[in-house]
Formats: C-alpha cells, sequence, structure tokens
C-alpha cells in the first residue's frame, strides 16, 4: 500500500469528520505469520470485529469462523446449514426455531438464487484499522462503523461522481454479508458501489446503538479520497454538520 494515502485520509477525515471513528479495511492473505486469532467463544464475526475497532487486528479463516453463515459470507464455505430455508424463515416445528426474516421457505430459496457463494482467494482475511496500516497490506475495502452525521458525509460523498442516483447499494443479507460478501462482489465490477449495511436484528446486538456501516471497495474509496476537497466538504452546509461532530 501506498503510505501516502494513508496519511492523506487520515488528514482528511480529522479535517472533515472531526472525532469520528476510524475505519477499518479488511483483504485476503495467504500469510500464515499473522497476528489476531479470534478470542474463544467469539461466534459472530461482527462481535470479533470490537477488537478491530479498538487497534487490534484480526485475522480469519475457515477453521476460526464458528458461525455457518460467517464462513460462507467470507468465502470459506460455499454450502447451507441444513434446512437453512426453514431456518431464516418460520422454522420446523418441534425441530428448528426460525429466524423469520423471510415470509417463507420458498421466499428464501429465491434469494439465493441471488447470492451465489464465492471461494476466497486466499485461505484467509485480515481485519486491520486504518490507523495501523503498513506498507504491507492491500486493502480490498473499507468499512465506515457510522451514526446519521458520518453517513450523510460518506453517502453524498459516495454518490460524488455518479451519474445515476444509485453509487450506494443496501441488499437484504446477514450483517457480515454487508461487510465483505456484498463489497467483494461489488470490487470486481469496474463501477464498484458502496454497500450500506449493519440492518440485520441478528448482527444488531455487536453493534453500538445509532451505528450502521458503509463498506466502500478500494477502486470506489481512493476516488472518494481524491474527490474531497472539491466536494460539499468544502461547503458552509458541511461547515453546519461539522460543528455537531465537534
Amino acid at each position: 500500500m501506498d503510505l501516502s494515502i494513508k496519511q492523506k485520509f487520515l488528514d482528511r477525515w480529522s479535517k472533515y469528520f472531526p472525532n469520528a471513528e476510524l475505519p477499518i479495511i479488511y483483504y485476503y492473505t495467504d500469510r500464515k505469520d499473522l497476528p489476531g486469532r479470534p478470542e474463544p467463544g467469539a461466534h459472530c464475526i461482527l462481535a470479533q470485529l470490537g477488537r478491530v475497532r479498538k487497534g487490534l487486528p484480526l485475522y480469519l479463516d475457515l477453521e476460526s469462523i464458528d458461525c455457518s453463515g460467517g464462513k460462507r459470507y467470507l468465502g470459506f464455505r460455499q454450502t447451507l446449514r441444513p434446512n437453512f430455508n426453514f431456518f431464516l424463515s418460520c422454522g420446523i416445528e418441534g425441530e428448528l426455531e426460525g429466524e423469520r426474516y423471510k415470509k417463507s421457505p420458498e421466499l428464501v430459496e429465491e434469494q439465493m438464487k441471488h447470492q451465489e457463494p464465492f471461494h476466497a482467494p486466499c485461505q484467509g482475511i485480515l481485519f486491520k484499522r486504518w490507523d495501523h496500516l503498513e506498507v504491507d497490506d492491500e486493502p480490498l475495502a473499507v468499512i465506515f462503523f457510522t451514526p446519521p452525521d458520518v453517513l450523510s458525509g460518506l453517502f453524498s460523498l459516495a454518490n460524488y461522481d455518479f451519474a445515476h442516483p444509485n453509487g450506494v447499494i443496501c441488499p437484504m443479507g446477514s450483517g457480515c454479508s454487508s461487510i465483505v460478501y456484498y463489497p467483494y462482489q461489488e470490487s470486481l465490477s469496474a463501477q464498484p458501489h458502496a454497500v450500506l449495511g449493519m440492518f440485520d436484528p441478528s448482527a444488531r446486538p455487536y453493534v453500538p446503538e445509532g451505528q450502521l456501516t458503509l463498506t466502500v471497495p478500494w477502486a470506489m474509496f481512493t476516488r472518494m479520497l481524491a474527490n474531497m476537497d472539491e466536494s460539499f466538504l468544502i461547503t458552509p452546509t458541511w461547515e453546519k454538520i461539522k460543528a455537531r461532530m465537534d
């Protein structure tokens, strides 16, 4: 990674989003000597990302993820748990409690046609907070955990150089799919979109109240960074919002 990008973002972030939480990045890697193995007993990936937000790295692979959804949406396993269509909908009486996120098992089956599994390009994935990036890091996407005012700025900046109004997409899915699965798919596109997420009620207990996520593929992130100094961020309109952050 070009460390001048790291410093440029730190400068602009403190200038335009004072006191806002630094984002975290992730990328896939085959390195085995990386620090940050997860703590035992942390089932949901979002629970484990709390340590990354505090500045500690996190390395995950097939063996270190307990959640079947996490394995799938990070690309380490392609199969679904048995009776997943019932698990996500009404359940099976006396056998399986349903999450009731979809009206019927049949509707789950139709939705899953739009969530084709993918194979992780490497054996592991590393998450790091922005200020801990090093020259050997190769970010794939940037995850912002953000309250409404900060999200307003990021959302508008993501749409700044788009001709159509959908520079940000908001597909339904698990918390981990909104920060890894969908952004990874977008990173393969010639014109990637940012992904608004963390609406999954199962993941919400691991995210502070009043926060959502916006995950930005790297190619889009570098454009957003380049656009900051000529965008609405330099106007009196943004100054009013920025004053509330101070």
